[in-house]
């Protein structure tokens, strides 16, 4: 056992299922406790399978190298080096390997071979006052319009049907290179590109948020009618203190120009509980608002003080079994909204792309669900020969809260 001050971390591990590699390099996490718990877990299983010669050179790379490098050298000496998030080159020169930044827009999938991440700028200007991403990976950064669809050709090519667009905040993206807001015009593009079938946009802004993308998200097949947003609270004296650049009444407003513009679309959003100073009655709004909103999809963080943030100054006064307490009520009024939305689709047919199968059921999902964070569409197995990265039309049967079970 050991323990990281800096994260708070104190984790056991059992490195025994690591088979022998000469070379390991992994990359972290560190925005949030729980991240930053997985990654120090990861490299401690590691750092003891290198001392036991099932591993060779150990290199650990990304956010928590940049945040905590000269701790983390000096708790686990096993590894032979850390590298911040933009020091890829010298990790790859570490490794013995060759850095050819021609290659750069090649890649290898680690996700299923039919859906892939697109990420479209890196970095973020925001300044909410509990995240410590602009510290770790700086300014807003995008990349040109060209490369991006470039690189979704690529993607295309291998058979990739779904593309999840990323970055910190994807709806700032093009307002630095072109000085005005892009993501429309960026997918409008992709949506041109033979083999592509879905578009899904993720971590939308509710600040200066582009309305335009709705109406691509209207017009465009292949766009998901899919928005994910987090809006993190509601009240407003709350959301003055986060920094988030909205109140609660225009927060209400986006929301409802959203499913005006795109009938049928589902929300996705997040919340923190127990931030700074919430009081019961700023939570009795969360809880109103989650009941009233009718969120297809909700995650519930709870606060996590972070170095380097403004928050940070701030006296962590809710006490953990409050700010989990409260992430747990949160999260049971969203099962009851949930299950209602669910039962509402019973009957009705649906297009679903299917990931796996897994025991007795094909598992897939609409276009209302990304992958591993949304519901799941069940399809008993039977006779049926469904084919992983295929889409079908099924009619929904049953539900419960987070699944749909078809035929």
């Amino acid at each position: 056992m050991r323990q990281l001050d800096s994260t708070g971390t104190r984790l056991h591990f059992d490195p025994s299922g690591i088979r022998h590699f000469d070379t390991v390099i992994i990359n972290t996490c560190g925005f949030i406790g729980d991240a930053k718990q997985e990654s120090v877990d990861t490299i401690l299983q590691f750092a003891a399978a290198k001392n036991s010669g099932r591993v060779g050179r150990l290199f650990v790379m990304g956010c928590l190298s940049e945040r905590y490098k000269e701790q983390l050298t000096k708790e686990i000496p096993e590894v032979d080096g850390f590298y911040g998030v933009n020091e890829m080159e010298g990790v790859v020169r570490a490794a013995g390997g060759r850095y050819r930044r021609e290659l750069l827009g090649e890649r290898r999938l680690t996700t299923p071979k039919h859906y892939a991440y697109l990420k479209i700028a890196e970095g973020c200007d925001r300044k909410c006052s509990f995240c410590a991403i602009p510290g770790i990976r700086g300014k807003h950064l995008s990349r040109p319009l060209e490369e991006v669809l470039e690189e979704a050709e690529t993607l295309a090519g291998l058979g990739v049907k779904e593309l999840l667009v990323i970055s910190q905040d994807t709806t700032y993206y093009g307002l630095d290179l072109y000085g005005k807001r892009k993501l429309a015009l960026l997918a409008r593009g992709l949506a041109k590109i033979p083999g592509i079938e879905w578009i899904r946009i993720h971590y939308a802004y509710p600040r200066g948020f582009p309305k335009d993308i709705l109406e691509v998200m209207r017009e465009e097949e292949k766009v998901c009618r899919y928005v994910d947003i987090p809006l993190q609270h509601i009240s407003d004296r709350i959301l003055r203190s986060m920094k988030r650049g909205m109140n609660g009444e225009k927060t209400r407003q986006l929301i409802a120009a959203i499913r005006r513009t795109v009938p049928g679309v589902a929300i996705r959003t997040t919340f923190i509980a127990g931030f700074p100073g919430e009081t019961e009655q700023e939570f009795a709004e969360l809880k109103e608002f989650v009941m009233n909103s009718g969120f297809e999809r909700v995650g519930v963080f709870t606060y996590s003080p972070e170095e380097g943030t403004s928050a940070f100054r701030q006296k962590d006064d809710v006490p953990e079994r409050v700010k989990q307490s409260r992430a747990e009520e949160l999260m049971a009024l969203q099962e009851q909204v949930s299950l209602s939305l669910n039962r509402a689709r019973i009957g009705q047919p649906m297009k679903v792309i299917i990931d796996r199968k897994e025991g007795d059921f094909f598992v897939g999902r609409t276009e209302f669900d990304s992958p591993e964070v949304d519901n799941e569409v069940l399809i008993p197995a039977g006779g049926n020969k469904f084919a992983a990265g295929r889409f079908y039309n099924v009619k929904i049967t049953q539900a419960d809260a987070f699944d749909l079970y078809a035929e």
